[in-house]
């Protein structure tokens, strides 16, 4: 992977098409249904706390990014995260990675369907003017999920890509209308207790996890070292810009006391909808809420899906109903039984991402390193992985404290 790879005949304007457009992949990697939770888990932080948490994670997952760069020029453009694992760590680094993956995928599906069930159920609920349990929603989130999956890629491609433009069409008019309600005095609030930052720490971090889609962006710009480079910065900061601006007007609007406490995410919603008169701000955060779920949810399971028809393909011979069964039903199960499991499920996905995205990104750098003096090198040397390290650990050990 060089800094100045040469095109060919590819003009200038093209190349930094692509580089833009690989930060707005990995951005919206980022952006979505873990957005939603940064409000219900910083509550108890306080507006200060929270954004020292959220920048320190965004320079940590900025850093493992480009971590991932150093290793991706000595590997082909085309390798992916288990190609990788393989070449510097061997077979035990691809077996830790795939079950690392499989761990976060599952995790991050049943968060999703536990959320989107909830938002599902109170949508039906008001549509036929009674209850509707949070099952029937999460069942019914599913099935409509798996069935764009089930149609094929092309398809979904289609359907995500006009569900994410309404999402940040929504986003920007809940922000508009949140905005101006924003108190200082608000924002001024203190921890309740500094420990909630063990509860904090493995959402936030989730929140930035686009790791996951580097090898295809490292593909799409042909290995060029300086144009990856930019692209990670724009895909984190554009995700960091959003987050900050989200809990400004999500912490400075409703109390501490009031959001502190009432951990999920219909909650939230009807907090933010009372600080404007008028049934259409809890239109649009509705709104906003269900298609950032499902968008997540289309993506992540599609990723899931594929990797189980791959690594099933001599068992199942690539039957896409026993795949799509697969990858359904434990995450669909884990949300039929713990239906407020959203912040849960997410807490839990944050062990396999720092695997996947600190760990793996780490070990591998530093066993390349051994034997490869020339190229990129991300600034830092040993001491930085060593640091990178102890803050995945500390990450896994918030999540197995706070449960």
């Amino acid at each position: 992977m060089s800094e100045n790879t040469n095109f060919g005949g590819t003009d200038s304007a093209k190349t930094d098409g692509r580089m833009i457009g690989g930060g707005l992949i990995i951005a919206g990697t980022s952006i979505g249904a873990g957005m939603l939770s940064l409000p219900i888990v910083s509550a108890g932080l306080g507006f200060g706390v929270a954004l020292l948490v959220v920048i320190g994670l965004w320079a940590l997952m900025t850093f493992t990014s480009l971590l991932m760069l150093e290793v991706h020029q000595y590997a082909d453009s085309k390798a992916t995260l288990h190609t990788l694992a393989k070449q510097f760590l061997g077979r035990k680094g691809q077996y830790l990675a795939a079950f690392a993956m499989f761990f976060l995928f599952y995790s991050l599906c049943a968060a999703y369907i536990a959320g989107g069930g909830s938002q599902a159920a109170i949508q039906l609920s008001e549509a036929f003017g009674k209850e509707v349990h949070s099952s029937a929603g999460a069942v019914l989130f599913t099935v409509i999920v798996a069935a764009i999956v089930l149609i094929g890629t092309h398809f979904l491609d289609k359907v995500n890509r006009v569900l994410f433009a309404l999402m940040i069409g929504a986003m920007m008019l809940v922000l508009l209308s949140l905005s101006p309600n924003v108190k200082g005095q608000l924002l001024a609030s203190t921890p309740v207790e500094y420990g909630l930052v063990l509860t904090a720490l493995p959402v936030v971090f989730t929140s930035f996890g686009f790791h996951g889609s580097i090898p295809a962006i490292v593909a799409y710009l042909d290995g060029d070292t300086r144009k990856l480079k930019n692209s990670m910065y724009i895909g984190s900061c554009l995700p960091l810009a959003i987050y900050v601006l989200w809990l400004l007007c999500s912490l400075g609007v409703v109390s501490q006391s009031e959001l502190y406490g009432h951990g999920e995410l219909p909650a939230l919603i009807d907090s933010l909808s009372a600080t404007v008169m008028g049934s259409w701000l809890t239109q649009f955060l509705n709104l906003f809420a269900e298609l950032a779920l499902i968008t997540s949810f289309l993506g992540v399971s599609l990723g899931l899906f594929e990797f189980i028809r791959d690594t099933t393909v001599g068992l199942l011979k690539g039957n896409r109903l026993y795949v799509a069964l697969l990858t359904y039903l434990p995450p669909l199960g884990f949300a039929l039984f713990y239906p407020d499991g959203f912040i849960m499920a997410l807490g839990y996905a944050a062990i396999a991402l720092v695997i996947l995205a600190v760990f793996l990104p780490v070990a591998m750098v530093y066993k390349s390193r051994q034997v490869n003096k020339e190229g990129y090198r991300v600034a830092g040397d040993n001491a930085a992985l060593v640091v990178c390290f102890l803050v995945g650990v500390a990450i896994i050990a918030a999540q197995l404290i706070a449960g």
